[in-house]
């Protein structure tokens, strides 16, 4: 039986392909943590990409569209992918993967082996990845709630929207057009009277106002119920850009800035946001920030909808500096040092059901050749492979829907369930060395097929409707009550059937 023989160690963020179906292709996963279950089975939480037949036939063409756009801004001739051969073209097409911001958990049992995935690099050759086995690549996010597609890069913001416009020197008596109220406002002068024990001086005259007016605040003192916590409080950021923003206002005069800090109403009291959150506030933000990450506008929706955005942005910032940071920060790296690095996987070779002995294989005739086989061929014992149409393998593997008989050889049903289509490509895609049944209508029409079981052709079940007498008397009978020619325009509408059947009955 063919089957992915390996014995390896997966780590986290391993690109490996799980096995949900016998029929269909590996799915393809990366590895986010591995976790062991109460039973002491292992799973493993991974990220979700998808393949070109998992999205919908309106993305693929904006996935087109996209690699296009890429192709024409490429100045390397040799990298662009537009002289490749359609064979190549159409291989090249099951290497491309769509990531997802999707997480699921899977057995670890499902496993069936590495691969390699990477971000589109526009400096390789796309045929590079050809050469690779279980190479795949990505340049797009698809979302499967929204059903949409985005690029997964940065963008360089270049123009006037990103960048200021520099403007010529004004010449000697000319004057500046522009509104000087819309400018920036300069609020520190390093060029002024004061010096720099003079600056620390009232910077210490500061932090002393701001350790009073905590002692005279009643909240305050319930927050910092010592002395030593209040002075600490008052010597944060706030309480400086206060200060030097009192300095600058007063045209750096010490004695009217000193004036100011303590005006008739009391001495002013400078807090910051993390000064201003209470205790069960700060509990609510890290429960969010564990749930969230740093999506400030989930956590302030569900968490924290009495804060501003802006508030909850600066909180974390500060809470970054807090003690309480660094602490969880170790409790993180001795939880993560504690879980499971690594699992042993080891080999599967359990048979696949799709698999055909030689007595299930039986001669087929297509297009008046036997076994399908094309001009030349020796006649075998059963139908050629639907993917490359060589008649002799060891193994055989049944492909599509059962009522067709398809099979692969063993070679392409390896390729099949590792990129999720065919080696050659079909007639509308490109020519492919020889008839094949499954790509013909009943009348000869070639008919698009895309290596996938649910695009095979599916007969029609005919019906007949037959109305009874009745049925048909009413139509005529009860015609002011039935209204046929409003009804056919109104097909919706429910119908009286109960006053029907009393009008037809007086009959």
């Amino acid at each position: 039986s063919v089957s992915w023989m390996y014995r390896v160690t997966l780590l986290r963020h391993y690109y490996v392909y799980f096995e949900n179906s016998s029929s269909n292709p590996l799915l393809i996963r990366r590895i986010e943590e591995l976790n062991k279950t109460a039973n002491g089975n292992v799973e493993a939480k991974v990220v979700c990409f998808y393949r070109r037949r998992d999205i919908s036939s309106t993305l693929i063409a904006l996935a087109d569209k996209h690699a296009r756009e890429m192709e024409e801004e490429m100045e390397n001739p040799e990298l662009n992918p537009v002289d490749l051969p359609e064979k190549q073209k159409h291989q090249l097409r099951h290497r491309e993967l769509f990531l997802s911001r999707q997480l699921e958990s899977l057995p670890a049992t499902h496993i069936r082996g590495k691969c390699c995935v990477t971000l589109l690099n526009e400096t390789e050759a796309l045929k590079s990845y050809l050469d690779r086995e279980d190479a795949f690549f990505y340049s797009l996010v698809y979302d499967p709630q929204q059903k949409t597609l985005l690029a997964d890069k940065g963008e360089i913001r270049v123009g006037n929207k990103y960048q200021a416009d520099i403007t010529d020197f004004l010449k000697e008596g000319e004057e500046d057009g522009r509104d000087l109220a819309k400018l920036e406002e300069k609020v520190w002068d390093p060029s002024s009277p004061l010096t720099e024990k003079q600056i620390d001086q009232f910077l210490v005259v500061a932090r002393s106002v701001g350790t009073f007016a905590r002692a005279l605040d009643c909240s305050s003192s319930v927050r910092q119920p010592s002395l030593h916590m209040s002075a600490a409080a008052a010597s944060r950021d706030i309480t400086l850009f206060h200060a030097m923003d009192t300095l600058d206002k007063t045209g750096y005069d010490m004695t009217r800035a000193i004036a100011a800090l303590v005006p008739q109403g009391g001495p002013i009291l400078c807090r910051d946001e993390m000064e201003e959150w209470s205790a069960s506030e700060a509990n609510l933000f890290e429960e969010a920030l564990e749930k969230y990450g740093k999506d400030f506008t989930d956590i302030q929706q569900d968490f924290l909808p009495w804060k501003s955005l802006t508030s909850i942005i600066e909180y974390y910032y500060m809470w970054k500096t807090t003690d309480r940071y660094v602490q969880q920060k170790r409790l993180k790296a001795a939880e993560a040092e504690s879980k499971l690095k690594q699992v042993y996987i080891p080999n599967y070779n359990k048979p696949n059901p799709n698999q055909l002995s030689a007595n299930s294989v039986k001669p087929g005739i297509v297009g008046g050749l036997v076994n399908g086989q094309t001009p030349g061929q020796t006649p075998g014992l059963g139908r050629a492979c639907e993917s490359c149409y060589t008649i002799s393998s060891f193994q055989w593997y049944s492909w599509g829907p059962p009522n067709m008989q398809c099979r692969l050889c063993a070679s392409c049903w390896t390729y099949w369930k590792k990129y999720g289509g065919l080696k050659m490509p079909t007639r509308l895609e490109g020519e492919r060395p020889g008839p094949n049944r499954n790509n013909m209508s009943p009348h000869g029409v070639p008919m698009r097929h895309s290596g996938s079981p649910k695009f095979a052709v599916k007969t029609k079940q005919a019906f007949y409707l037959m109305t009874t007498r009745v049925t048909r008397a009413a139509r005529r009978v009860c015609q002011d009550i039935i209204r046929p020619r409003f009804l056919a325009r109104h097909p919706y509408l429910p119908l009286n059937t109960a006053q029907i059947k009393q009008e037809c009955d007086l009959l």
